[in-house]
């Protein structure tokens, strides 16, 4: 079987990098051992979201007095809230069957490894083999959770992503190793739901890769929820005997032992890279991840790889428009296009954490600039500030801003608040257009939003603010 293009993996990298391939004019199949739509429609962004969605609903029950409004006795029924989560996942990995038929696409079912230039050998889960080929391969085999040599997991008492997204029951308590996305969501979701969370962080502060004025933030929030968090804390041991975990956690105070049914390791992704043929036809690695150009050519001609198995960020947003640009740049190599694709900006890349308060940021940190050589300009406009925000009921948080002293360039922002996810694709476009702070100043936002926080902490920046 002969192709112009095959794409390994069918995740948000993948199945666009197939789509805008077969737009392009190219024969395309994509192979995928799963389901369409990779980790983050099946097992990732999507099916959390809508656990997160449940938890929001129910906390609006819990404060539903604060609006006026009498509502006793509702209570999460947990197989429920996962069952829903499931089906919002099949849904969308349905809808990417469909958008593979809509493109011509040929989907092939199986184990994909790489056997010589130009081909692929698949495997059925029925064992049965075949090979095909294709000028160019796409490599979008994504990541999957990484594990501690102290925190094996066993899927039942100790517990990775996947698991934490269908339990069969409801824990009463849980440990959370590892606050990046991954954890905080997880700790804010099931902590809203009522099991008793406690996080564990090795770095000093929780979402370490945020801004320091967010992490503090986001600590003062979850503490208020009545999570227990422990930072420059590291969980050494675990041990499974019981009915629950025993957690052996060395902390800056000493070692301590935390009990609990359940704990969650969320201390990052790995790359799939492995068992895939890679060394066999000599694709360059290196810490993990397979070495690509800046339009996801490997040194291995024909070869691409985008996603999570290389080194950009891991983020689903990430890989689809870098499977995106692999296949347009495969395009102008076959002269189906006269222009090469613009490669990305990963300083641009927008970060969304959707606990709650979410978390969204862009850019450099006020400290990432400091160290840059930037003199910088710095507003920050809190949500309490916040006409809208005041009548949401959502006032906490902030949004803060970061800018060059010497030419205005807009050089990040940091929000943490309700919805701010929403709002940090304003700040992306900005800075894709070269903004500075003056147009920003000039660019009338509606009253009253949420998204008049970043013009109002512009104005704090340079000294302009009427509403704080």
């Amino acid at each position: 079987m002969a192709y112009d293009v095959i794409v390994l993996g069918s995740g948000p990298g993948g199945y666009p990098a197939a789509i805008r391939a077969s737009q392009l004019g190219f024969k395309v199949a994509i192979v995928e051992k799963e389901s369409l739509g990779g980790v983050c429609l099946n097992w990732g962004c999507i099916p959390t979201k809508a656990l997160l969605k449940s938890a929001q609903v129910y906390e609006y029950f819990k404060h539903s007095s604060d609006y006026g409004i009498n509502s006793t006795g509702a209570q999460p029924e947990f197989g429920n809230v996962v069952k829903r989560s499931r089906g919002v996942a099949d849904k969308m990995s349905k809808g990417v069957q469909f958008l593979m038929r809509k493109n011509k696409i040929d989907v092939i079912m199986g184990t994909g490894v790489l056997k010589g230039k130009g081909q692929l050998e698949v495997t059925a889960a029925d064992g049965k083999k075949q090979t095909v080929e294709a000028k160019y391969i796409i490599i979008a085999t994504g990541g999957r959770a990484r594990t501690l040599p102290s925190l094996p997991v066993d899927g039942k008492k100790v517990i990775a992503y996947r698991e934490a997204m269908s339990l069969p029951t409801q824990p009463k308590s849980m440990v959370v190793v590892g606050s990046g996305a991954i954890g905080v969501e997880f700790a804010y979701f099931y902590n809203s739901l009522g099991t008793k969370v406690t996080v564990v962080e090795f770095l000093p502060r929780i979402v370490p890769i945020e801004d320091e004025d967010i992490s503090k933030e986001l600590e003062k929030q979850f503490k208020k929820q009545g999570i227990e968090i422990y930072t420059n804390s590291e969980v050494t041991s675990v041990d499974t005997g019981g009915n629950g975990i025993k957690a052996k956690v060395k902390t800056p105070n000493g070692e301590i032992v935390l009990e609990a049914d359940i704990l969650l390791s969320a201390v990052g992704v790995s790359a799939n890279i492995e068992n895939i043929g890679l060394e066999q036809v000599g694709v360059k690695t290196e810490k993990g991840k397979i070495v690509v150009d800046k339009f996801g050519a490997t040194n291995v001609p024909g070869l691409y790889a985008i996603g999570d198995c290389t080194p950009g960020q891991a983020l689903a947003h990430v890989a689809s428009k870098e499977g995106i640009v692999a296949a347009e740049h495969i395009a102008f190599a076959e002269k189906k296009t006269q222009h090469q694709p613009q490669p990305l900006d990963y300083n641009n890349i927008p970060g969304c954490t959707y606990c709650s308060p979410e978390i969204a940021s862009v850019g450099f940190t006020e400290k990432a600039a400091k160290d840059a050589g930037y003199e910088v300009k710095v507003g920050k406009f809190p949500f309490i500030a916040s006409g809208k925000a005041s009548a949401a009921g959502a006032t906490e948080g902030f949004v803060k801003v970061v800018f060059d002293a010497r030419y205005g360039e807009f050089l990040g922002a940091h929000m943490i608040g309700s919805n701010v996810t929403e709002l940090i694709a304003e700040v992306v476009t900005a800075r894709t257009l070269e903004t500075t702070y003056h147009e920003i100043l000039n660019a009338v936002h509606p009253h009253p939003t949420m998204s008049e926080a970043v013009k109002e902490a512009t104005a704090v920046a340079y000294g302009e603010a009427t509403d704080i």
